[in-house]
């Protein structure tokens, strides 16, 4: 039996909406895994979670006009950036991506809060995209708190500055240069009212780098900006524009925090760990420069794996040349880390560095020296 005119024409209509029905839902499938993918933020205080774990924020308080961030799984892209404020002021926002807490809003299955003492590295990674017609920095921020606060303002924040464009600079004034983590940085010191800052300037501009965020905040101990009873809160980067900033992207982002086993008497020390140490600091010294063999003591009942030692070298004092050690800073505050021959220091052992360096006032020996953020004794 065939259908009649009428049902067959009833039986394509009801093929035709249904292939209607397949393509729309197809239409709505790819628009929804577009957004996804790009979700656009113009909420002054907006954000989103990415990759499961870091939060992304659009963060604009210094201005009325629109800003607007479009945020992918790997980071985001400024796309609109209206208004802008002057530049001897603070920038208009700081749209960024963070592990740890802002305010309350803390990344998912973050770490942080976390004691420096116990944080043996937290590696991170960043990638940057730069703009020319616009006046800001791109900025990584560290926070320090006496507290493992997760709301308001910290008591240290360490700056460090990939780029700048424009007449903008760091809060505070120029209090010298220091190599940390294998670049070298012109230091800034100062306060916004609320908080220390410590900012790192890149003498050019630094599109992509992996770094550990401990030796900066091992720098600000050793500056006597934190101490290792302090908490890291949150890293965060992203941009502080000032005038305009369409177009600047995080292209990507990654940090880590990994915690050491320090409450285990048995285990192993880690470089951010405490152990029991003494030092030894001998010295030969002229006109005009000086030599130095330094001596690290264990004298904990647990070996120690990898080491860090902290000292401020007093002032007119520059390290020219150094052996058996890796050193960050060459003047101020110094971090002397092992080599791959001397990073094993067993309960009783001794590892020992030296330098070369110049003097233009009395020499005198450091102060104070602090191994894996402990205090040691002296010789």
């Amino acid at each position: 039996m065939r259908p009649s005119p009428h049902h067959a024409h009833s039986a394509r209509g009801l093929l035709g909406a249904l292939l209607t029905s397949l393509v729309s839902l197809a239409a709505l499938l790819t628009a929804s895994s577009v957004a996804q993918a790009d979700t656009t933020i113009c909420q002054p205080f907006g954000s989103t979670t990415i990759q499961g774990r870091y939060v992304v924020q659009n963060n604009r308080w210094g201005t009325s006009a629109t800003q607007c961030i479009a945020v992918n799984d790997s980071g985001f892209r400024i796309t609109q950036a209206d208004g802008s404020v002057p530049t001897n002021g603070a920038p208009k926002s700081y749209p960024s991506v963070y592990n740890g807490c802002h305010y309350t809003n803390c990344s998912p299955g973050t770490k942080l809060p976390a004691q420096l003492s116990t944080i043996s590295s937290a590696p991170s990674s960043i990638s940057y995209t730069y703009v020319n017609d616009a006046a800001y920095n791109a900025s990584y921020d560290i926070w320090l708190d006496p507290t493992p606060r997760t709301d308001g303002v910290n008591r240290t924040e360490i700056m460090l500055w990939f780029n700048k464009v424009g007449a903008v600079q760091p809060i505070g004034s120029p209090v010298g240069s220091a190599n940390v983590a294998g670049r070298e940085w012109q230091v800034w010191s100062g306060s916004n009212g609320s908080n220390d800052v410590l900012s790192f300037v890149a003498p050019s501009a630094i599109t992509s780098w992996s770094f550990d965020v401990m030796d900066f905040a091992r720098h600000a101990v050793a500056r006597g900006l934190a101490q290792n009873n302090w908490y890291l809160t949150s890293v965060q980067a992203g941009f502080e524009p000032w005038q305009n900033g369409a177009g600047l992207a995080v292209n990507s982002f990654s940090s880590t925090v990994n915690t050491d086993s320090s409450s285990d008497p048995g285990g192993p020390g880690t470089p951010g760990g405490s152990t029991a140490c003494k030092v030894a600091y001998g010295a030969n010294a002229w006109q005009g420069g000086f030599t130095a063999d330094v001596t690290i003591t264990n004298t904990g009942s647990s070996r120690v794996s990898g080491w860090k030692l902290a000292f401020t070298l007093p002032s007119g004092q520059q390290i020219t040349n150094a052996w058996n050690a890796n050193l960050s800073g060459s003047s101020g505050a110094v971090t002397a880390s092992n080599v791959a021959h001397n990073a094993e220091v067993a309960a009783g052992g001794q590892a020992t560095f030296g330098f070369q360096g110049t003097s233009s006032s009395t020499f005198t020996k450091p102060s104070g020296f602090t191994l894996n953020g402990t205090a040691c004794s002296t010789a």
